[in-house]
C-alpha cells in the first residue's frame, strides 16, 4: 500500500524544514533560503511540491509586489495529520483537549488597527474566553474602525466591536509580550525589533467579501496558534 499523501510529501528532508520554518511564519523563498541554507532552486523546487500538494499556499506581498510570502494551510495540514493517523489505525484521530491560559500577553500589529489587527484581537479573545491578555495596534492607526470590520465580527461571529478605536504601536513601547504577530507586510518591516514575532502575511480587504474572507483565514490562524499559548504558560510556570 501506498503512504498518505502526507507522509511522502513531508517525509523528504528539506520539505520538512520547509514545513517546519513556515509553521509560525509566513516567509518570502529568499528568507527560507537563508534559513536552511539551500539553493534557491532546490527550495524553489520542493515549494512547489508542497504547493501542489495544498500543504503551502503563496500571497504577493503587499510591501513589495514582486515578492511572495508563503505559508502552511494549517486546515489542510490538519486534515492530512488526522487522515494519516486513521489511515494506521482509528485510534490514531486527532483530537483537540480544552486549553487553559494565563499570564500570556498578545499583540496583533498592522498599519492602521482598521482592519486586520482589531479582527484578529476579537477573534483570539474570543476563543479564549477572555483569558488571554490580547491587545492590537497599527504603526499608523487611522482615525476609526472600518465599517465592515464591525459588520463582518457583528454578523459572522456575534462580536460587537462599537466602542473599539484604533490605536498606536508606540503606546506600548516597553511593554512585554509573550507573541506579537504582524497581519500586513509593510508593519512587518516596522516591527522587526520586537522578539517573538511572527508574520501573518494577509493582504488589506476591500470590500464586504474580502473582510469575511480575512476573517475567515484570521480565524483559522488563531485557533492554529491556542497551542504555541499554552506552550507559553508552560514555559513562564517554569521554576
Amino acid at each position: 500500500m501506498e503512504p498518505p499523501a502526507f507522509v511522502r510529501l513531508a517525509a523528504h528532508p528539506l520539505r520538512w524544514a520547509l514545513l517546519t520554518a513556515l509553521a509560525g511564519n509566513d516567509l518570502r523563498v529568499r528568507e527560507l533560503t537563508d534559513r536552511l541554507g539551500r539553493p534557491q532552486n532546490l527550495v524553489s523546487y520542493h515549494l512547489r511540491l508542497l504547493r501542489d500538494g495544498g500543504l503551502v499556499a503563496a500571497t504577493r506581498s503587499s510591501f513589495d509586489g514582486r515578492d511572495s510570502y508563503y505559508h502552511l494551510d494549517l486546515d489542510r495540514c490538519a486534515t492530512s495529520l488526522a487522515e494519516t493517523g486513521a489511515a494506521l489505525h482509528p485510534a490514531l484521530r486527532g483530537e483537540t483537549t480544552p486549553a487553559h491560559y494565563g499570564r500570556i500577553a498578545v499583540l496583533f500589529v498592522c498599519t492602521g488597527n482598521s482592519a486586520r489587527s482589531p479582527i484578529a484581537e476579537a477573534l483570539l479573545h474570543r476563543r479564549t474566553g477572555g483569558k488571554v491578555d490580547v491587545t492590537s495596534a497599527g504603526t499608523r492607526p487611522k482615525a476609526a474602525l472600518h465599517p465592515d470590520t464591525l459588520r463582518v465580527l457583528r454578523d459572522d461571529f456575534d462580536i460587537d466591536l462599537a466602542g473599539q478605536r484604533p490605536r498606536a504601536l508606540d503606546a506600548f513601547a516597553g511593554r512585554r509580550f509573550d507573541h506579537v504577530v504582524t497581519l500586513c507586510d509593510k508593519a512587518r518591516e516596522v516591527c522587526a525589533e520586537f522578539p517573538s514575532r511572527r508574520h501573518w502575511s494577509l493582504a488589506e480587504p476591500t470590500g464586504y467579501a474580502a473582510f469575511r474572507r480575512t476573517a475567515a483565514e484570521i480565524d483559522t490562524r488563531v485557533r492554529h496558534l491556542l497551542p504555541d499559548l499554552v506552550v507559553a504558560q508552560g514555559k513562564e510556570a517554569q521554576p
